[in-house]
């Protein structure tokens, strides 16, 4: 299948990770399950999504193919890893990537919120007429 980001195998990859990113899919934990049921197969919107995908020298929870959206389920084993946490962060922006962090227990007590919160997002709001420096506004008011 080919992926729709331009720069999907552009991203740096670090081959030694991959056993260990399908032991995380495979284990997996609650939260992670659960909102992968609402992301794969293009469910959502539309998205392509990866599980467990490796970018770099870091496995990051999801990657969203088709704009470059990494989402992170964080639970209590974040709490210790702060500076980690940062240079991950960084190296991720650095790249281009829009991170999108949801606490583990949202997803586990109020999925449908999690969701619907990520339908609003800037990051997945597909516009069918971006503006651009130039445009001029419609005539019309926002609905037609």
């Amino acid at each position: 299948m080919k992926r729709k980001i331009s720069n999907y195998k552009s991203l740096p990859y670090n081959k030694a990770l991959k056993s260990k990113a399908a032991s995380l899919r495979k284990a997996g934990n609650l939260s992670e399950a659960l909102l992968w049921l609402q992301l794969k197969n293009k469910q959502f919107k539309g998205f392509d999504f990866d599980r467990q995908k490796i970018i770099g020298n870091f496995i990051v929870d999801f990657f969203c193919v088709d704009n470059g959206v990494v989402i992170e389920v964080d639970g209590d084993s974040h709490d210790e890893k702060y500076e980690y946490d940062c240079r991950r962060e960084t190296f991720l922006q650095d790249l281009g990537l829009t991170i999108i962090h949801i606490l583990d227990i949202d997803v586990k007590k109020n999925i449908e919120g999690v969701m619907l919160m990520l339908e609003k997002h800037s990051a997945f709001v597909k516009n069918d007429h971006p503006v651009t420096c130039g445009d001029t506004p419609p005539q019309r008011g926002i609905f037609p």
